[in-house]
C-alpha cells in the first residue's frame, strides 16, 4: 500500500517553496551587500556625531526666587 498524501499540505509546501525562491531572487537582485550596510551605518553615525557636536548648549534657566 502507498502512503496517504494530504494534497493541501503538498500544495501549500509547493507555494511556500516558490515564494521562498522568489524572495531569494529579489534579495539577490535588489538587496544591499554587507559592505553597503556597513558604509551606510558608518555615515549615519558620523552625521549623528557631527550634529551632536554642533548643538548649542542651552543656558541654565534659573527662576527668580520670590
Amino acid at each position: 500500500m502507498s502512503n496517504v498524501i494530504n494534497l493541501n499540505r503538498v500544495r501549500k509546501d509547493r507555494a511556500r517553496a516558490e515564494k521562498r525562491a522568489q524572495a531569494d531572487e529579489n534579495a539577490a537582485r535588489h538587496g544591499r551587500s554587507k559592505a553597503d550596510k556597513q558604509r551606510e551605518a558608518a555615515e549615519a553615525a558620523k552625521s549623528a556625531r557631527a550634529l551632536e557636536s554642533h548643538k548649542l548648549d542651552a543656558p541654565d534657566e534659573q527662576k527668580p526666587e520670590t
